[in-house]
C-alpha cells in the first residue's frame, strides 16, 4: 500500500514538472515588452523565479527532494501562477502568428 502512494506522488511530481517546463518555455518565448504593455513584472524575474522552480522541482522528480515537503509544492505554485495569470495576461501582446492583422474574431 505504501509502496502504491509512494509511485503516485511521484507521478504527480513527474506531472508538475512537465507543467513548470511549459511554464519557463513559454515565459522564455514571451518577449520582454508583452509584460510591461501586460502590467506584469519583468521577464527577467519570471524567468529567475521559474528556473529555480524547474530545479526544485527535478529535485522532487528524481527523488532527490521530499515530494511532500514545501519546496516542490512552491515550486509547482510559481509555475500555477505564471501559467493562470501571467501568462494569459500577455498573450495578447505576443508576436502574431501568420502576419494577418485582426480583431478578436478574425481578420478585419
Amino acid at each position: 500500500m505504501v509502496q502504491g502512494l509512494n509511485y503516485f506522488f511521484w507521478l504527480l511530481a513527474i506531472v508538475a514538472f512537465g507543467f513548470e517546463l511549459w511554464a519557463l518555455f513559454d515565459a522564455l518565448r514571451t518577449p520582454a515588452g508583452a509584460y510591461a504593455a501586460a502590467d506584469k513584472q519583468n521577464k527577467n524575474l519570471w524567468v529567475i523565479l521559474l528556473v529555480v522552480a524547474n530545479v526544485v522541482g527535478l529535485g522532487g522528480a528524481v527523488n532527490f527532494l521530499h515530494l511532500l515537503s514545501i519546496l516542490p509544492i512552491a515550486a509547482f505554485l510559481v509555475a500555477a501562477i505564471y501559467l493562470a495569470d501571467v501568462r494569459p495576461a500577455v498573450q495578447p501582446y505576443r508576436g502574431k502568428r501568420g502576419g494577418s492583422s485582426g480583431g478578436p474574431y478574425g481578420p478585419w
